[in-house]
């Protein structure tokens, strides 16, 4: 049995996410933040369903993770976890502290989790996946404005380079993904694809990843995306 920890599982994608690795029959460990935002991960319990309440910003937290999976092979770590803030981000708008909110969970806590979980995917040679956005590519934006969540998703990008070539020698594959203008909280109703299409494709690429990809900014169809 293959197992696999998803950040974020109390709804929206990491939620589908969850249930389709439940379906395929790996064993989950599915965190969430808030125990008052949970029903809809509750409901799926069953034996091969762990769920845990960690906040990827709270480094006690990821510590406490570490212990408690201390010994236990990964073949699989989705960071889905994430913010986007207020939904106006343009010149004239933002503040300095909220700013800083959407790094600490989007950039930083991605990496603290790496540092936290590094051991257990080295012993399964496994793959993290950090769900990213298409709005964090330089090349892509001609839009502007969208400057904290935008720079946070660019951020997280570089980390996951870095992450790969610092992970290879424990061959660990380390990937950005974009799931798609995805129909969710965040996403809003106008979205373009539903929470099933945008997993049914992540987890696609997730399956057929190969180590010449580690590194690598991947949409959700499996299209490279330029950084």
């Amino acid at each position: 049995m293959q197992h696999i920890l998803i950040t974020g599982a109390n709804r929206g994608i990491g939620l589908q996410l969850t249930k389709h690795y439940l379906q395929a029959g790996w064993q989950v460990i599915a965190t969430y933040r808030n125990a008052y935002d949970n029903d809809a991960l509750q409901a799926l319990e069953c034996p091969q369903l762990a769920m845990l309440q960690v906040d990827v910003g709270s480094d006690e937290d990821l510590r406490n993770l570490a212990t408690h999976l201390h010994g236990r092979g990964l073949d699989l770590v989705i960071n889905n976890a994430g913010i986007y803030g207020p939904r106006d981000q343009t010149l004239g708008t933002i503040d300095r502290q909220t700013w800083r909110q959407i790094l600490e969970v989007n950039t930083i806590s991605p990496l603290m989790l790496a540092q936290a979980l590094a051991d257990n995917l080295a012993q399964n040679q496994g793959t993290l996946a950090i769900i990213s956005s298409r709005v964090g590519s330089i090349d892509d934006n001609s839009g502007g404005a969208g400057y904290m969540y935008r720079s946070s998703k660019t951020a997280v990008n570089q980390v996951t380079k870095s992450l790969s070539i610092d992970l290879a020698p424990r061959h660990i594959k380390v990937v950005a993904l974009h799931p798609g203008w995805v129909q969710t909280d965040m996403g809003g109703p106008n979205a373009l694809i539903t929470v099933t299409e945008s997993v049914a494709g992540l987890t696609n690429v997730i399956a057929n990843l190969t180590s010449a990809q580690s590194g690598q900014f991947i949409n959700y169809d499996g299209d490279g995306i330029n950084w």
